[in-house]
C-alpha cells in the first residue's frame, strides 16, 4: 500500500468526489473520480477541467455527482 499524497489527491468537503490534481505545460489539471469498493477497489473518473481558480467550481463538483448516482443506479 503506498502513501496518499494530498497534494495531488484529495477528497472534496461533502462529498464522496475524489480529485486528482497536476501541472503540466503551466496549467492545471483535474480530474474528478470516486470509488466503488464493491469492485475490489475501482477508482471511476468522471470527468476532467482544466482549472483557472484556486476554488474548485461547484458547477464541476455537482457534475461529477450526478455521474456518481447515475453510476450506482445503473449498477447491477
Amino acid at each position: 500500500m503506498g502513501v496518499m499524497d494530498n497534494n495531488l489527491f484529495k477528497k472534496l468537503n461533502n462529498t464522496d468526489i475524489w480529485e486528482f490534481r497536476t501541472l503540466h505545460g503551466g496549467s492545471y489539471y483535474r480530474l474528478f473520480s470516486f470509488w466503488d469498493s464493491q469492485k475490489k477497489s475501482l477508482i471511476v473518473a468522471t470527468h476532467g477541467i482544466v482549472k483557472k481558480s484556486s476554488k474548485t467550481p461547484k458547477k464541476e463538483i455537482e457534475k461529477a455527482e450526478l455521474i456518481r448516482k447515475n453510476y450506482f443506479d445503473n449498477i447491477q
